[in-house]
């Protein structure tokens, strides 16, 4: 049986990798929110929420 030692390399590496993914979460939440908003409240939208084609 081997002894595992993370090495620090490694440690900063996932931080690094949480960091870029948290980031790219809340990018793509909002992108989803906004285009959800444009999508129910936007120009060609009637007051019962169905799209009008003009």
């Amino acid at each position: 049986m081997s002894i595992h030692v993370e090495h620090e390399l490694h440690r900063r590496r996932l931080g690094r990798n949480l960091g870029v993914g948290l980031l790219l979460a809340a990018l793509i939440s909002v992108v989803f929110g906004l285009t959800i908003a444009k999508l129910s409240t936007g120009p060609m939208a009637n007051a019962q929420g169905q799209v009008i084609f003009e």
